[in-house]
């Protein structure tokens, strides 16, 4: 199965519910959290005694990353990274609109006070959110969150509509969503006027393998003042074009 096929006999039929049955583990105790924190505390004094001292006088990060709340996607982790190497904002789906004045907050600390060089919208195959925003049902509140991945798939509908069956559009959408959001965070005032005075700043869209544990760069980075609009419609339309 492709790492972005999903099945949405049942994953779609359940919105934000994955398809895959997860594994029984054993119900962790809080006590049991605070003992393996205290743990991987010693662990990293022991291999570097002043990491935390470092850590506590400042944080540098080059890169805001901007993922899905997905407990299997964690930032750090899977780029290899340690705390205060990225700064990092989710929620579901990996959306970047510009009435989140959550989101929209953490970009400009990002940018006019970290002063982050990257900012990077990475989204993943089998995203419960993007499977509820196609299959249309009735959720509650967040409907309304969805409906903006549902005007993604509504502009290229024409497309999807010639994919061979729902594996296949829900894993074209969850790509063509973080290219979405990546035009919206291009065009957020924040990165705008970053661009207008020269700082030195780029917008990157990549997509998570859950399946293989593997980063992929969409290849729709932007770094300028130049309109993003017309482009990344064509991109997209190209994208969908290649999957057919």
């Amino acid at each position: 199965m492709h790492s972005g096929q999903l099945d949405c006999a049942t994953g779609c039929a359940y919105g934000l519910r994955y398809a895959v049955e997860p594994r029984r583990v054993e119900q962790l105790k809080l006590d049991d959290l605070l003992t393996r924190n205290r743990k991987w505390a010693d662990k990293i004094i022991a291999e570097q005694p002043d990491f935390f001292e470092q850590l506590a006088r400042q944080q540098q990060p080059e890169l805001l990353w901007i993922g899905c709340a997905d407990s299997r996607v964690p930032a750090n982790e899977i780029m290899g990274l340690m705390p205060g190497e990225v700064f990092v904002h989710r929620n579901v789906a990996n959306l970047v609109l510009h009435t989140d004045l959550n989101c929209l907050s953490v970009i400009q600390y990002a940018v006019d006070v970290l002063k982050v060089k990257h900012i990077i919208v990475t989204g993943h195959y089998s995203c419960g959110g993007v499977a509820a925003a196609l299959a249309n049902e009735p959720m509650g509140l967040i409907d309304n969150w969805l409906r903006n991945i549902q005007d993604v798939w509504r502009r290229y509908k024409s497309y999807f509509d010639q994919l061979p069956d729902d594996n296949a559009r829900v894993a074209r959408l969850c790509e063509v969503n973080v290219m979405a959001q990546v035009m919206n965070l291009a065009e957020t005032t924040v990165v705008q006027a970053a661009w207008q005075r020269g700082q030195k700043l780029a917008v990157h869209g990549w997509i998570y393998g859950i399946d293989n544990g593997i980063l992929k760069d969409l290849d729709v980075s932007h770094q300028d003042t130049s309109s993003i609009r017309d482009t990344m419609d064509a991109r997209i339309k190209a994208h969908l074009r290649d999957a057919l």
